[in-house]
C-alpha cells in the first residue's frame, strides 16, 4: 500500500526535507555537507526524496501556519459562497469573509508551498546525480519521479498564481546558503508558461501505472498530468488543448463515475473508502496521518458549516417525497440539522466520524472534474450540445432534481456557463473548487461575468459588510490575496499587490 510505502520512507525523507524547512521567506536550511554528499547515493534514498514532497503537502511548515491540504479548502471555499462562519472561525479567517483582509492577515501565508516547491526543486536538481552512483536506477525510473516533482512543483504554482497573482518563480533548490537569494515576482503569464511546459515534460516521464490502485491515486501519473493540464488550460482559457487534456483521461478507459442505486453505495467509495475507480489523484491520509477536518467541520467549536442557502438553492428539495433527492446534497455535502460540511467527516447519513478514524483521502481531481472541465471548455469551441450531454450524465449519476436544471440552448454561452458552474457547485461542493470557479468565470473576456463574483459576496457577506465587499469586487485587483506582510519585510524585491499598497 502506498500509505505503509509512506511511513517506512519518511524518516528517511525528513532527512532530507528538513534541510528545507522555511524560517523566513525561502530562507532554507543548506544541502551542504551530509545531505549533499551522503544522502543523494541511491535509488531508495530518492525515493524518500519524493514520498517527501507528497508528505509535506499534509504536514505544516510552522505552527503559524497550516497545511497546504487545509489550504486549498480555506483558499478555495472561504471566499466563496457555500460556507458561512462556525463558531471556532479565526478572526483572520472572519476577516477575509468579511472582505476585509489584510496583509497581516495568516491567511495568506504562502509558506507551505513555497516550502514544497523547493523540495522539488531538491529533487529535479539532485536526481539525476544518483543515477551515476547507483547503476540499478533505471532512466524509466528516473524520469517518473522528475515527472512527480515537476507536477507537484506545478499543482503549487497553479494554486498561487490563482490565489496571489503574480509571485515569485524559484526553479532552483537552495543548496547553501550562499544561493539563498532575495527574489521578485514574476507574472502569472510568465508563471503560468513555466507550468505549461513542465507539464509537457512531465506529460512524456510519467508513468501510466504504479501496477498498485493505491500508488495510482496517491502518486503522480501520467493522468493526474492530464488532469492538471486541463485545469491550467481551462484557466488560461485555452479551449482546444483542455479539450484534449480532458479526452487523453477519459479514451485511458481507467477512470469512471462512481454508480450506485443508493446514496450510500456512491459516497462509500469516494469519501470513506477512497482511492475509487473515480479517483485520479488523492492525497492520502490513514490512521498515522490524520487530515485537519474533523476539529475544521465537526467539533462544536467547527470553524465551518454550510451555508444554509446550499440545500434549497443549489440542490433544492422535492417537499412531496423527502427520499427524492440529489444523492450530492443532504447526509453528503450537508448535514441539515446543524450545517455541518459533511463530505469528509461523515461514514453513513447517520454516523459520523471520530477524531481517530478522520483520515479521509483529500481529493485534487476525479473523473467527475475532468467531464465538467470538458463541458465548460466545449461552451467556448462551438460544442455547446456536447456541454449539455456532460452535464446531463452527471445529473443523471447524481439523481438531481428537475427543479435544479436549466435550459439553455446549445448556442447560449452564458446560460451554459451558468449551467456549467451551478452544475459544479453541486458537484465538488467543499471541495476546495468553489472561488476558483466562480473567479474563472468571472474573469472571462475581461470580465465579462462579474456579476458572478457579485452575486456570489451577496449570498454570504453579513449584510453590514455587503456594500464595501460589492464595491471591492469591482476592482480585479482585489480578488487576489495580498502578499503577507511577513513576506514583504523579509523581501525587500516583493512589491505588494496592487488593491493592498
Amino acid at each position: 500500500m502506498f500509505k505503509s510505502k509512506l511511513y517506512k520512507t519518511l524518516v528517511i525523507a525528513l532527512i532530507a526535507v528538513s534541510a528545507c524547512s522555511c524560517k523566513k521567506y525561502l530562507e532554507l536550511r543548506p544541502y551542504d555537507g551530509v545531505v549533499r554528499d551522503e544522502f543523494w547515493q541511491t535509488k531508495e534514498q530518492l525515493l524518500s526524496a519524493v514520498i517527501g514532497c507528497y508528505t509535506s503537502l499534509t504536514v505544516q511548515s510552522s505552527s503559524a501556519d497550516k497545511s497546504p491540504v487545509e489550504n486549498f479548502f480555506v483558499w478555495g471555499e472561504i471566499r466563496a459562497d457555500m460556507v458561512v462562519p462556525g463558531i471556532g472561525m479565526t478572526l483572520d479567517e472572519n476577516n477575509v469573509v468579511n472582505g476585509n483582509i489584510l496583509p497581516t492577515n495568516s491567511v495568506t501565508s504562502w509558506r507551505g508551498f513555497y516550502r514544497i516547491i523547493n523540495q522539488c526543486n531538491t529533487v529535479l536538481d539532485y536526481a539525476p546525480n544518483v543515477k551515476a552512483v547507483d547503476n540499478t536506477l533505471t532512466q524509466t525510473q528516473l524520469n517518473g519521479y522528475l515527472a512527480e516533482a515537476l507536477t507537484l512543483r506545478s499543482l503549487m504554482y497553479f494554486y498561487l498564481v490563482k490565489t496571489f497573482g503574480d509571485v515569485p518563480l524559484k526553479l532552483k533548490s537552495t543548496s547553501s546558503d550562499t544561493d539563498i537569494g532575495q527574489i521578485p515576482k514574476n507574472t502569472r503569464k510568465e508563471i503560468l508558461d513555466q507550468v505549461v511546459a513542465d507539464l509537457k515534460l512531465a506529460e512524456s516521464y510519467a508513468v501510466t501505472s504504479y501496477g498498485n490502485n493505491a500508488y495510482d491515486k496517491g502518486r503522480i501519473t501520467r493522468y493526474t498530468v492530464n488532469a492538471l493540464q486541463a485545469d491550467v488550460y481551462l484557466w488560461m482559457d485555452n479551449y482546444a488543448d483542455c479539450i484534449t487534456a480532458c479526452d487523453k483521461v477519459i479514451s485511458s478507459g481507467r477512470y469512471g463515475l462512481v454508480t450506485s442505486t443508493s446514496q450510500a453505495g456512491w459516497f462509500n467509495p469516494l469519501y470513506v473508502a477512497g482511492n475509487s475507480a473515480e479517483g485520479i489523484f488523492e492525497i492520502q491520509y490513514d490512521q498515522q496521518l490524520l487530515n485537519p477536518f474533523y476539529n475544521m467541520f465537526l467539533t462544536t467549536r467547527a470553524r465551518y458549516k454550510a451555508n444554509p442557502i446550499v440545500v434549497d438553492e443549489f440542490y433544492t428539495t422535492d417537499l412531496q417525497d423527502e427520499n427524492n433527492k440529489d444523492i450530492r446534497g443532504v447526509d453528503a455535502a450537508v448535514r441539515v440539522g446543524d450545517q455541518t460540511i459533511y463530505k469528509y467527516v461523515g461514514l453513513d447519513k447517520d454516523n459520523t466520524r471520530t477524531i481517530d478514524n478522520s483520515y479521509a483521502h483529500w481529493i485534487v481531481y476525479r473523473y467527475a472534474d475532468i467531464l465538467l472541465m470538458k463541458a465548460e471548455a466545449c461552451i467556448y469551441s462551438n460544442r455547446g450540445a456536447e456541454t449539455l450531454n456532460i452535464i446531463n450524465t452527471i445529473r443523471t449519476r447524481a439523481k438531481a432534481l428537475p427543479a435544479s436544471a436549466l435550459s439553455p440552448n446549445a448556442d447560449d454561452v452564458s446560460g451554459l456557463t451558468d449551467y456549467v458552474l451551478a452544475e459544479r457547485a453541486r458537484e465538488f461542493a467543499y471541495e476546495g473548487k468553489r472561488w476558483y470557479d466562480l473567479l474563472r468565470n468571472a474573469k472571462r473576456n475581461n470580465y465579462a461575468r462579474l456579476d458572478i463574483l457579485i452575486s456570489a459576496a451577496v449570498r454570504v457577506v453579513p449584510a453590514s459588510f455587503q456594500q464595501s465587499t460589492v464595491n471591492k469586487l469591482k476592482d480585479p485587483n482585489s480578488h487576489y490575496f495580498p502578499i503577507n506582510q511577513y513576506e514583504i519585510q523579509n523581501n525587500p524585491n516583493l512589491v505588494q499587490n496592487p488593491f493592498y499598497k
